[in-house]
Formats: C-alpha cells, sequence, structure tokens
C-alpha cells in the first residue's frame, strides 16, 4: 500500500530485475556475443603469432589492435544494454530505486560482485598485456615494411638486403624517448589518412629535412670517438664486351678518426672530428651545396664559395651543420643501379661469366621500361633466352641451364631493387657516399669552391682512398702498397675535368 492507500502497481517478476533480467535485451545480448568472439579471436590469433616463426604482418595489427577495439566495443554494449533495460522497468515501477541497492549481507550479491571485480581486474591485466603487445607490434619491421604492402614494399625490401636488417625501422626512424615516439605516430597517422584515401606520393619521399639527429640515433652504435684506422675495398667490375671481361680495383679507403685523443684526426672522418664545426648551405635535397663554412678546432673560420654561387640564392638557402647522414644519406635503404647488381652477380656466379655478352644483355633488360613487376618478369624471361637463341644458337643448346639460372637472378635483382609500382629504382633517392652514381663527395670536393684567401676544396682522389691495384682479366696491370695513379679503362684525359657521374648512371644511356 502507497502513503495514500492506493495500491502499488504489480511488482514484475524477480528474476526481471536481477542481473539475469537485465542482461535479457538486444543490446546486451549482442555485446556479450561481441565480447565472446572477440575473445575467442585474440585467443587463436596470440596462439598463431606465438608458434609461427614468421607470423603474417596482419596477425599482429588484429590480434593486438583490431579484435581488442571490437572485444571493448562488446564489453561497454553489456552494461549500456542493462541500463536501457532498467530504465525501462523504471518507467513502469514508480518504487523502483534509480540505481540497484547493494547488499553485502546477500550471497548472491556478494558473488556478483566478487565476479564483476574479479573480470574488472581481469581485463584491466589482459588490456595492459595486450596495449603493452600493441604498442610493440607498431614499433615492429612487420608493421612498419609489411601492412601496408604497396606503399612500404620497396623500402621493406630494401631494408632486409641492407647491412642494418637486424636494426628496427624504429632505432633510426623513431629513436628512445617519448617525445619522438609521440611525433611518429602522429606522422603515422597522416600517412595512414594518406593510404587511404589514395594520396601518397610515388615514390614516397625522403624525410631529410624530419629525420631525428643522428647523434641520437646512428651515434648509439656508431659513435664518432671510435672511427679510426683504414679500410680495404675491392671493386668487381665486368665490361660489356662479348667476354664480359672482368676487371679489379682495390682501393684502401682513408676512413682515418674523428676523436684525436684516439690518433690523428684525419681522412673522411676528418669532417667528423669533434672539434671541428662544418656548415654548410644547400638545397632542400641536399645536393646543391654553394657555401661551405669550416671553423676548426683553434677557432679559424675559412668561407668557401662555389665560383658560380650568387650571395642572393645563398641566402635563401637553409643552413646546416654537416653531421653522419650528409655522406651515409642511404644506410638501409639502398637501391643498387642495374649494372652494380649485374656485377655482383657475376662475381659470385649467380649468373655464368662464360656466357657471351650476358653482362650487356643484363643491363639492357634491367633498364627497360617496365609498367608493372608482373611485366618485367615476362620480358626478363622472354628478352635473354631470345638473344641467345638468335645470336648464338649452340650456346642455347648447350647452356640452357645457365642462361635459365641468369633469367631467375635477373628477375631476382629486378624484384628486390626496381619498384616500378611505387616509381623507385636506383635513380629516384641519390646515394651520397663515394661519387661514382652521383655527385656525392663532389657536391663540395669539386676543385670549384673557393675561399677568399685563394684556398680551394681539394678534388684530389688520394685524398680519400689510394688506389692498390688494378686488374683486367687474368693480367694484372699495375700493383703498389704505396699507391698507384688510377688508369681508366677508356683514356679521358685529364680526369680532374670530369666526374665520375658524368658517364656512369647505372645503366641507361646519356
Amino acid at each position: 500500500m502507497s502513503d495514500e492507500g492506493t495500491p502499488l502497481p504489480p511488482t514484475p517478476l524477480a528474476e526481471d530485475l536481477s542481473l539475469k533480467g537485465l542482461l535479457r535485451n538486444y543490446i546486451s545480448l549482442i555485446g556479450l556475443a561481441l565480447a565472446v568472439v572477440s575473445l575467442a579471436n585474440i585467443i587463436f590469433l596470440f596462439l598463431i603469432d606465438v608458434v609461427s616463426s614468421q607470423p603474417s604482418p596482419y596477425i599482429g595489427i588484429f590480434a593486438y589492435m583490431v579484435m581488442p577495439a571490437f572485444l571493448v566495443t562488446g564489453l561497454f554494449l553489456v552494461p549500456v544494454g542493462m541500463w536501457i533495460e532498467r530504465h525501462r522497468h523504471r518507467r513502469r515501477i514508480a518504487t523502483l530505486h534509480r540505481f540497484p541497492i547493494l547488499d553485502l549481507n546477500s550471497a548472491s550479491q556478494r558473488g556478483t560482485i566478487a565476479f564483476f571485480l574479479s573480470s574488472v581486474i581481469l581485463f584491466i591485466l589482459l588490456t595492459a598485456a595486450g596495449s603493452y603487445r600493441a604498442y610493440e607490434y607498431t614499433d615492429s619491421v612487420q608493421f612498419c615494411g609489411q601492412l601496408c604492402h604497396t606503399v612500404m614494399h620497396p623500402e621493406f625490401t630494401a631494408h632486409q638486403a641492407s647491412p642494418h636488417a637486424r636494426v628496427t625501422c624504429v632505432d633510426c626512424h623513431v629513436g628512445a624517448g617519448a617525445n619522438w615516439y609521440v611525433r611518429s605516430k602522429l606522422s603515422g597517422a597522416r600517412q595512414v589518412v594518406k593510404t587511404v584515401l589514395n594520396t601518397y606520393p610515388r615514390p614516397i619521399e625522403t624525410p631529410v629535412a624530419n629525420l631525428r639527429p643522428p647523434q641520437e640515433t646512428c651515434e648509439q652504435c656508431h659513435w664518432p670517438r671510435k672511427f679510426w684506422g683504414a679500410q680495404l675495398k675491392v671493386i668487381n667490375h665486368f665490361s660489356s664486351d662479348e667476354q664480359n671481361t672482368p676487371r679489379q680495383l682495390q682501393l684502401l679507403i682513408k676512413t682515418g678518426g674523428g676523436d684525436p685523443n684516439a690518433g690523428q684526426a684525419s681522412g673522411i672522418h676528418w669532417h667528423m672530428n669533434i672539434a671541428n664545426i662544418i656548415t654548410y648551405a644547400s638545397d632542400p635535397k641536399r645536393q646543391n651545396i654553394p657555401y661551405v663554412r669550416i671553423q676548426d678546432m683553434k677557432g679559424n673560420v675559412t668561407e668557401y664559395f662555389a665560383r658560380d654561387a650568387k650571395s642572393e640564392e645563398i641566402a635563401k638557402m637553409s643552413s646546416r651543420r654537416m653531421d653522419c647522414v650528409d655522406c651515409h644519406n642511404r644506410p638501409t635503404h639502398i637501391y643498387l643501379a642495374p649494372d652494380r647488381s649485374v656485377d655482383d652477380s657475376l662475381a659470385a656466379n649467380r649468373i655464368d661469366p662464360s656466357l657471351p655478352y650476358v653482362k650487356q644483355q643484363s643491363v639492357q633488360v634491367l633498364t627497360a621500361a617496365y609498367k608493372t613487376t608482373p611485366e618485367a618478369m615476362q620480358a626478363i624471361a622472354a628478352a635473354i633466352p631470345a638473344f641467345y637463341r638468335e645470336k648464338y644458337p649452340q650456346v642455347a643448346a648447350a647452356k640452357q641451364a645457365q642462361i635459365q639460372a641468369a633469367v631467375a637472378e635477373l628477375q631476382r635483382v629486378f624484384r628486390t631493387t626496381i619498384f616500378p609500382e611505387m616509381k623507385v629504382d636506383w635513380r629516384t633517392h641519390p646515394n651520397n657516399v663515394g661519387h661514382y652514381y652521383f655527385q656525392g663527395c663532389f657536391r663540395c670536393h669539386d676543385g670549384n669552391h673557393v675561399s677568399k684567401d685563394g684556398k680551394t676544396i681539394s678534388k684530389d682522389c688520394n685524398s680519400c682512398h689510394t688506389v692498390l691495384s688494378q686488374q683486367e682479366g687474368a693480367k694484372s696491370l699495375i700493383a703498389s702498397t704505396t699507391g698507384i695513379v688510377f688508369k681508366h679503362p677508356v683514356d679521358l684525359g685529364d680526369l680532374t675535368a670530369v666526374n665520375c657521374s658524368d658517364c656512369h648512371n647505372g645503366g641507361v644511356g646519356p
């Protein structure tokens, strides 16, 4: 009876207001189903991720990002549905309390509360573990390189074949610390949007301006105080003649040292001498350098200007202190030129050097224009055998296995160095180490940068390396432990008047 004596409306069945009763609504049931299915998928995908030696990158994103999102959504829908169901009962029952009454003296309510709290604690623990695994996964090479196959395929492929294949992407592109982690994820979010909208550039631009300083990434392993000595470099080259005549050049690279306390600061790494401060002005891609400023360890300053430089143009350029990546700008994502790749394959006998004109034909088929990789695979498979059938039928009959091996090797070279879908090849990103295909060292060391007092940045080859020997075929042309003058296979006269990249462009004719 109410205070006024009016009988209360009939009370619904007790189970309608119990936990089970409140769960009997479409929203909560859908949420439960979604949560159970998501949890089952998470466990299944987690087991695959643990057991598989090389799991698919999609397993990680579904196991630690997509499915947990569905699980949280499902669990959120359960109390929402219960609240709506209770609100519906409350509109029918005037005396029904707005919130359920908790009575810890009731054994059933104690059990319900204990189950709820245990579930919450377990869910929080699972969420924390899953969140950390998701954090780890978003920092993995698979996430960066394989999730968006078409977009990052060239970079991922080059990374796998590079000297830094065991270094993760984030070690160089992000580094330690929350600040750069947040910046990288914000940048990544913009990149995801561009990927979804298909508005990303082709090729992907090199992040020259916004890379983290190498002092905070590269120098965690390659620190300047440990630069010293010299290195032997052996260059194998094969001519484009019928015999694929081999030539070998042995150089002693004067790596030198950057720390006066460890020895004389000299050689290439003199540029990284801790006491030296080298700054320069350049275009945004750092390929045109008309101005160089050097402050030595004694504080003496020398400024060099390119002879054709205009002061107003230099004033508009950005200034930068020289560091490792000004030369080592392609330490990982290296796309070898076709003639370099073919030389390596011939030297390793992955392509038989006895096949006549195989160097010439290999470079020619690799440098042809293709719209897609499958088109290139078909063209390579057809062109090489056709050449020998037409020009050397006896070779085609006697060395069919070697010809097919050459085809397979050239297809591998193409797949790992040339990516027509993303418009990426050896010409896309200049490599500043050396000066063979690009200006590289000669951006400054061109003999054309002069100071006001007449000093010139030297173009002397012996500043950075010493030629120890040259060999052509089975005959050694010249050798000396003290160094020799480089002899070009073709007489070009005064080599200081030309740059290597004027002729050597990777295989494509001028």
